[in-house]
């Protein structure tokens, strides 16, 4: 949750659809910054 809020505290849309649709985009950006982060992991052998 803490990284969601450093995205922005408040929602700049002030209609419902706008305000889902700006969420749905804050997560996105979260999640891809998120992947960025994680190594990718081979098995060997």
């Amino acid at each position: 949750m803490d990284c969601v809020k450093l995205l922005g505290q408040r929602l700049m849309s002030l209609d419902l659809d706008r305000q889902v649709a700006e969420v749905q985009t804050r997560v996105v950006v979260l999640n891809r910054s998120t992947a960025l982060g994680f190594p990718m992991t081979v098995a060997a052998g």
